[in-house]
C-alpha cells in the first residue's frame, strides 16, 4: 500500500465517526429536552431543580455553584464521564445511594445519545 493510499485509509477510520456521534448528539438534544430539561438546563449558572448540566462532562459531582444537592452527591467522590453518566443515568440511586435524583432512563441508546449530546456542551 502507497503511502497516500494509508493516509487515507488511516483518516477514514477517524472520520467515520464523527457523522455518527452528531447524530447521536441531534438525537440526545432531543431526548435531553423530552427527559431531563424540566429539572436541568444546559446554559451556563441556569440551575433549576437539578442543576446546570453545561459542561458536566469533566466536572467534579455536586459542585455546580448554587445548585441544590443532596449530600450524598456532594460527597460521592464522582467525576462525571461517560460511564459514569451512563451508570447515574441507568439507576441514580443505586450508583449514588442517597442522590435525590430519581428518574431512570432504561433506555441504553437514549443515555448514549444524551450523553453524546452532554459532551458536545
Amino acid at each position: 500500500m502507497t503511502r497516500p493510499a494509508m493516509l487515507l485509509a488511516f483518516a477514514a477510520l477517524f472520520a467515520a465517526p464523527l457523522p455518527a456521534f452528531a447524530q447521536d448528539a441531534a438525537a440526545g438534544e432531543r431526548a435531553f429536552r423530552t427527559r431531563c430539561a424540566s429539572c436541568h438546563s444546559v446554559e451556563p449558572g441556569q440551575n433549576r431543580a437539578g442543576p446546570s448540566l453545561a459542561g458536566v462532562v469533566g466536572r467534579k459531582a455536586g459542585s455546580v455553584e448554587g445548585a441544590r444537592y443532596s449530600p450524598a452527591l456532594k460527597n460521592s467522590d464522582v467525576t462525571w464521564d461517560a460511564q459514569s453518566l451512563d451508570g447515574f443515568l441507568a439507576d441514580p440511586r443505586g450508583t449514588v445511594p442517597g442522590t435525590s435524583m430519581t428518574v431512570r432512563l432504561t433506555d441504553a441508546a437514549q443515555r448514549a445519545a444524551i450523553i453524546a449530546y452532554l459532551s458536545s456542551r
